[in-house]
């Protein structure tokens, strides 16, 4: 008669069962759909960053040309053919304005009209002491929709009085296009971003 060896001996527990492959693979079932859920989350939240992180990089374009744009037409005067003077600074509810110029390229971002403040240093404002006088525009909106406040640039021409610079200044209050929040809290916190330019002035 044939006997186990003591080393291979398997001992059960009181009222355990053995267990079989089948068991096993009964125990699988619906794993895929449980991964498939919890994938279509991760998913969906990678499309919404790439579709606000796209929309950041728009904006720093659209900021830069904004900027650089509207500091060449403020420096245009008397070499420039068709104008005769420096143009003035604003306000851009005003058509044909160096801030005015600044929020039309920014018509394509989203509530570019009430996010954006335009600062327009130029010789068009006057001078103070080698340095040209700035005006500030913030959309407060009613009758008259842009506020605006009068400061003095901080940067001088080197060859002062003789040149002046003109600075045009823009800041975009950046909010996500599809804003998402865990908590209360911001995954993608608005942000403002800024972009200024400095020329000399050719009058």
């Amino acid at each position: 008669m044939h006997l186990p060896s003591p080393g291979r001996e398997q001992r059960l527990l009181p009222g355990a069962q053995p267990r079989r492959a089948g068991a096993l693979c009964r125990d699988t079932q619906g794993q895929s759909l449980l991964e498939t859920a919890v994938m279509m989350v991760v998913m969906t939240l990678l499309i919404i960053y790439s579709v606000d992180y796209g929309y950041f990089f728009i904006v720093a374009a659209n900021l830069t040309s904004a900027a650089r744009n509207a500091a060449e037409f403020s420096i245009q005067g008397y070499q420039s053919p068709g104008q005769q003077s420096l143009p003035l600074a604003g306000p851009p509810s005003t058509a044909d304005t160096v801030a005015a110029l600044a929020l039309a390229d920014l018509g394509g971002l989203a509530k570019s009209t009430t996010v954006t403040t335009i600062t327009v240093c130029s010789k068009q404002l006057g001078t103070s002491n080698n340095y040209t006088k700035c005006a500030t525009y913030n959309y407060t909106g009613g009758s008259t929709p842009y506020s605006t406040t009068t400061t003095t640039a901080t940067e001088a021409d080197p060859e002062a009085p003789t040149f002046y610079l003109n600075r045009v200044d823009v800041t975009y209050k950046v909010q996500p296009p599809i804003p998402i929040s865990l908590f209360g809290a911001n995954l993608v916190p608005s942000s403002s971003f800024h972009r200024a330019v400095v020329m000399r002035a050719e009058d």
